[in-house]
């Protein structure tokens, strides 16, 4: 279903999946991935968004550290990897590349303009970032990680953002999740759901925290808001 398209960045070029949908003109969202990279979850992903009517791609960001990075969360080496990436990856060179993939997207002859993002995990934070610093129309934050360091972003904030919060995540801890609901619920522009009795990732298909109800829930609540933001007034 998917394709591949070179993107040119600030820093270099780097690759990206696209899926695209049966319809000629379409909203576009960028896939946000985890610290996995862009593995067979965050194709679902953009195959999935497509599949709704989206014209969806997913940018390599761990392309300075090693392109085309495409490991599972199924064993304890590739955990151990995926942390080494997250440690080595360039948070305000990731949130340029978005940037980068967004500008890219919204020339593309399928895009009609609008161009929206969504973001898991490491993604969560990286949405939060391009919802602050960049001109996406809308943005959606799956469980961000390390956000109670950058909620003052969100005074820059001018377009719709959706976050979905774990309530037991364990790379956010209750006072860091108090931080963010403090700093970020009256915001006009944020919508916040907290999800209990689920942990990070909690929407990862297949993953060890996936919690069917809570994803259901969140991804309904995702679609609904893009329908709002990116769908509706625009061209089908």
């Amino acid at each position: 279903m998917g394709e591949r398209t070179t993107i040119t960045g600030k820093d270099g070029t780097f690759e990206a999946y696209v899926a695209r949908p049966s319809a000629a003109s379409a909203p576009a969202v960028v896939v946000i991935q985890e610290i996995f990279g862009v593995n067979q979850v965050m194709r679902d992903v953009t195959d999935g968004l497509a599949g709704q009517g989206y014209l969806a791609i997913c940018p390599d960001l761990f392309w300075r550290i090693e392109p085309g990075i495409d490991i599972t969360d199924r064993t304890e080496a590739e955990w151990k990897r995926a942390f080494e990436l997250f440690n080595a990856f360039d948070v305000e060179a990731g949130v340029t590349d978005i940037a980068a993939t967004i500008a890219h997207i919204r020339k593309d002859a399928g895009c009609n303009g609008k161009v929206g993002d969504v973001g898991f995990c490491l993604g969560g934070q990286l949405a939060f970032l391009t919802a602050c610093r960049t001109d996406a129309d809308a943005s959606v934050s799956y469980y961000g990680v390390g956000l109670e360091n950058r909620v003052a972003e969100a005074e820059k904030l001018t377009h719709p953002l959706l976050m979905h919060i774990a309530e037991e995540d364990q790379f956010v801890p209750r006072p860091a999740q108090a931080v963010i609901l403090a700093a970020l619920k009256d915001h006009p522009q944020i919508e916040v759901h907290t999800y209990a009795g689920c942990d990070h990732a909690f929407a990862r298909e297949g993953g060890e925290h996936f919690n069917a109800e809570a994803a259901k829930l969140a991804n309904g609540r995702t679609l609904q808001f893009f329908e709002r933001t990116l769908k509706a007034g625009g061209q089908d």
